[in-house]
């Protein structure tokens, strides 16, 4: 069995951390973009989850060499047609906008709808091997948005993301739990079959 190395493509140390508590038991060794000096701009404008993740990997993977996986994800929430969607890490158009920013946004675009605001969040996850194939992966989970903001884990919008059948937010989750019912969970675990193709190799 090889140890490999795969890039994460992604500067969010938050998601880094998921993907590696996902991935501890393979011999894969993760590296993200600022350990091989990678800093690429990737435009993320295409038509789905699963183009975002592609353009991502494929570029992180063609400059470096490496394997690279990347992924797409967003929050859809049904009163507001399917929005943010695609846009989700860009709800605000201000460079300096914080999570905090999106989740209040968020939260007044609601304000006066009928509740419960029906929502799920989808992920994509992309593998691209250097100047060959990429290959995909995809996830979901169910629940829906509430006006007050509760626990302190996870990032994005998961503070007032009420996940299905728990009872609970997915910032109020504990990580090995986080890890069962996330949308970028499921879409890392329909992936290891991929990824570990690469470790007999």
């Amino acid at each position: 069995m090889l140890v490999f190395r795969l890039l994460v493509a992604t500067h969010n140390k938050g998601k880094m951390q998921e993907i590696h508590a996902l991935l501890s038991d393979l011999p894969i060794q993760l590296v993200s973009p600022q350990d091989v000096g990678a800093f690429l701009t990737v435009e993320e404008d295409g038509n789905t989850y699963i183009e975002n993740a592609t353009k991502k990997a494929v570029a992180y993977a063609d400059a470096t060499g490496l394997v690279s996986l990347a992924d797409d994800s967003g929050l859809e929430v049904g009163a507001l047609a399917g929005a943010p969607g695609l846009r989700s890490a860009r709800y605000i158009p201000r460079a300096d906008a914080t999570d905090a920013d999106r989740r209040a946004h968020l939260l007044r675009n609601l304000a006066g709808r009928p509740r419960p605001w029906i929502a799920r969040f989808r992920a994509a996850v992309a593998i691209a091997t250097p100047r060959d194939g990429v290959q995909w992966a995809e996830g979901a989970c169910a629940g829906e948005i509430i006006p007050e903001e509760r626990g302190t884990g996870g990032f994005g919008y998961d503070r007032i993301f009420l996940v299905e059948g728990t009872g609970r937010t997915m910032a109020e989750l504990q990580m090995a739990e986080k890890n069962l019912l996330s949308h970028r969970a499921r879409a890392i675990m329909n992936a290891r079959t991929i990824l570990a193709e690469f470790t007999h190799g």
